[in-house]
């Protein structure tokens, strides 16, 4: 009876005649079917298993071509130390919006790029050993100052022999063992003769950061200081001295971001190369 309606003549209801008759409703064996039938199910097992294994074969070609961009990116990311002019890798001024203490807007100048080396005087023995897996191809770096002229900063680009692995293998180490924290492990500055970084040097060094990058055979670091020269007995690294509440000396200047932040602009103006040098023209 439908909701609100008076009674009336029962609906006829019809069910479906089992798989065990045939048309006829004479009994069949369960299982047999028509030869019809047969063919059609045939025809349907064999569309599945093609649309199955096009989907495989697609699935298979996407993770192959992601594979070989990927191999691309990070071939080409290990070039760049020769392949662009300095002012791309270090450009001569940086903006870092929003980059210093409290989110003040900060602005870098480069007063001095060292020549491209090896590493052999530019690490401390024990970072220098930490790093001796994936090798040195080139040592890129350059220093900085901020527009007051206060404080100064050295940002290195590390290009080391590595494959992805490795480098994958450095990170987790890094990682792992925090290792970019330990105070005996900090990067050397560049102290460039004739300029306010002319006393940076390793007693000097207030602040650090540095970064194991998995998509290219990099290492980016920084490491800022006083531009007067004044020595640090309490170095701390940048991650700890931006935490709110810090009170070190390196804290209270706002060294901490003055390291994170150039070499965050560093590496960002990096990856944007490497972006550009494996895009392929439409």
């Amino acid at each position: 009876m439908a909701p609100g309606g008076v009674g009336g003549a029962r609906p006829l209801v019809s069910f479906g005649e089992p798989e065990g008759y045939d048309h006829d409703a004479r009994p069949r064996p369960l299982g047999r079917r028509g030869r019809s039938q047969a063919a059609a199910a045939a025809a349907c097992l064999v569309l599945g298993l093609g649309l199955i294994g096009g989907a495989v074969t697609g699935s298979w070609l996407v993770g192959d071509s992601g594979t070989a961009e990927a191999s691309s990116t990070f071939t080409t990311a290990g070039g760049l130390w020769h392949s662009l002019p300095v002012d791309q890798l270090f450009p001569p001024t940086v903006e870092g919006r929003g980059a210093g203490p409290g989110g003040a807007d900060r602005t870098w100048t480069r007063i001095a790029v060292a020549p491209d080396s090896g590493c052999a005087d530019a690490f401390d023995p024990l970072l220098r050993k930490a790093l001796t897996s994936v090798g040195c191809e080139r040592l890129l770096r350059a220093t900085y100052t901020d527009a007051t002229e206060s404080y100064v900063t050295t940002v290195g680009l590390l290009f080391t022999k590595a494959d992805a692995a490795a480098m994958a293998s450095l990170a987790r180490r890094f990682d792992r063992d925090r290792l970019a924290r330990r105070t005996d492990l900090m990067p050397l500055p560049y102290a460039a003769k004739d300029t306010v970084a002319a006393h940076f040097g390793a007693k000097q060094r207030a602040s650090w950061t540095l970064s194991v990058l998995t998509d290219a055979p990099v290492v980016v670091y920084s490491v800022s200081g006083w531009a007067d020269g004044r020595t640090v007995d309490d170095p701390q690294p940048a991650e700890e001295a931006m935490e709110s509440g810090a009170t070190t000396a390196p804290a209270q200047a706002g060294l901490g971001q003055e390291a994170q932040g150039l070499a965050d602009r560093v590496e960002r103006d990096l990856r944007k190369n490497v972006r550009s040098g494996t895009e392929q023209p439409a």
